[in-house]
């Protein structure tokens, strides 16, 4: 599949599908609280989403059976909602979640504390946020997409943390998944030449411990092999010429 460049109608209509996930994301960190279950986060992620005329990205996506990933502690992605999962006290949360807005795609992910947490579980979701804040430094036109996957990986690597390999960010637009595939780590080669009107989903998933993972047999849920904690952090990013324009965090 090759790289899409959007056009500015198409920019325009991502723009606002991240700014509605954006609310989305917010609403459901404002309702995180002890007792409630994962599947209560994902009733009220979709009862937002549909509230803006939008439409789930990831319901019934190849068979995902709810509108928002939430994955608990060692679980690293995709995991489902059940109303057996209670959040505790110490926990930390990762809220994946994406809006269709008139046939486009916006794409974030959140990790949260539930209560009052570890020192450990906070570091790992501090580092995880800024290692890709340290990526995005190369998203713009002219630099080489690897330069995002190095710096990445870098600076979660240096301070410890196991960068996930297994799972990697990705292109978006009017599917969900579209080239390239964007890595956490260095890579052997530059990769692509990165140009202005690009629009990429990149996300860091970084655990305390070894990057290892393994699949549930939900065929799903992602864990980290050693059962230590893992951290998602996620934005759909605008390449310009100069600084890149996070669709889905405006400030």
């Amino acid at each position: 599949m090759p790289i899409t460049i959007k056009s500015a109608r198409e920019i325009e209509l991502m723009t606002e599908a991240g700014r509605i996930l954006e609310i989305v994301h917010e609403e459901m960190r404002k309702a995180l609280r002890p007792g409630m279950t994962t599947k209560d986060i994902d009733r009220l992620g979709e009862e937002v989403i549909r509230s803006y005329g939008c439409v789930p990205s990831f319901l019934n996506y190849n068979g995902y059976p709810a509108s928002i990933c939430v994955s608990v502690n060692d679980e690293v992605v995709h995991g489902i909602p059940t109303d057996k999962r209670i959040l505790k006290e110490g926990d930390i949360v990762g809220l994946d979640a994406g809006v269709i807005y008139k046939g486009y795609h916006s794409d974030a992910a959140r990790t949260h504390a539930i209560g009052e947490i570890s020192k450990e579980a906070k570091d790992l979701i501090k580092v995880t946020e800024e290692s890709f804040f340290e990526g995005i430094k190369f998203a713009k036109e002219g630099n080489y997409l690897f330069e995002i996957s190095a710096a990445i990986g870098r600076y979660a690597s240096e301070r410890g943390y196991g960068v996930v390999r297994d799972l990697c960010g990705h292109g978006i637009g009017s599917q969900l998944h579209e080239a390239p595939e964007i890595p956490n780590y260095e890579m052997p080669r530059r990769g692509v030449k990165l140009r202005r009107g690009m629009t990429l989903a990149i996300e860091p998933m970084i655990n305390i411990g070894g990057y290892a993972v393994k699949w549930l047999d939900d065929d799903w849920t992602v864990v980290t092999r050693d059962g230590s904690l893992s951290a998602h952090y996620e934005n759909t990013v605008l390449i310009t010429d100069g600084e890149p324009i996070l669709l889905t965090l405006s400030k």
